[in-house]
């Protein structure tokens, strides 16, 4: 089974693809990434959807090249919004199903990022992800995982145990991760939790460091 990883609720505003949550957390995120992918380098964003993150953070980090990826149903939609960005550091949109052994990239990258994918993937699929990222990430480099998780299987709000029924409601196979399976999980793959941060909405950016 695969899944088109891009953001929930996304719609078409003005010709462009808009999500209204996107738009919400992509400042606080920004301001997580600023310091943890503060030197010079190429960073993979997994599941782009709109588009909205790609050039929001491409735009106030100069310093990297950004490359958005998508599942390859879903790669596509955030062309528009890219294109019209016209920005030298912004790639255009890669498609990546995770569960292909080769992600088709020039050679390791210097970060990963990826916003509210791990719970609509199926298990198998974020088993996949953890291990292909650690493949391809630099020693040291992180994997910044943004998105709802709970801990010792109990979620951090209301809001967030009913985001799971909803999501297992519709596909058995998707749901929010809890910490523990990601650490377990991370362990096998040489990525360690460097840190755990609080976000709005009852999210978390979760950043893993690729074992020396």
């Amino acid at each position: 089974m695969t899944s088109a990883f891009g953001i929930n609720g996304a719609s078409v505003t003005q010709d462009l693809p808009f999500s209204q949550a996107c738009e919400n957390n992509k400042g606080p995120i920004l301001d997580k990434l600023a310091a943890i992918f503060h030197a010079p380098g190429l960073v993979l964003e997994i599941g782009t959807g709109t588009g909205q993150h790609a050039v929001h953070f491409a735009g106030h980090l100069p310093h990297l090249t950004w490359q958005p990826s998508d599942h390859p149903q879903n790669y596509q939609l955030c062309l528009p919004r890219i294109r019209q960005a016209r920005l030298a550091n912004l790639n255009p949109p890669k498609p990546l199903d995770v569960c292909q052994s080769d992600w088709g990239l020039p050679g390791p990258v210097n970060g990963v990022f990826s916003a509210n994918t791990a719970h609509i993937m199926s298990w198998p699929e974020v088993e996949r992800m953890f291990a292909s990222v650690a493949t391809i990430l630099a020693p040291g480099s992180a994997f910044c995982l943004y998105g709802p998780f709970s801990y010792g299987g109990q979620h951090t709000s209301a809001s967030n145990l009913n985001f799971d029924r909803h999501l297992r409601s519709q596909n058995p196979s998707m749901g929010i991760r809890d910490m523990s399976d990601l650490i377990a999980l991370a362990d096998r793959c040489r990525l360690s939790l460097d840190e755990d941060l609080d976000m709005p909405a009852n999210n978390r950016i979760t950043v893993w460091r690729r074992q020396a």
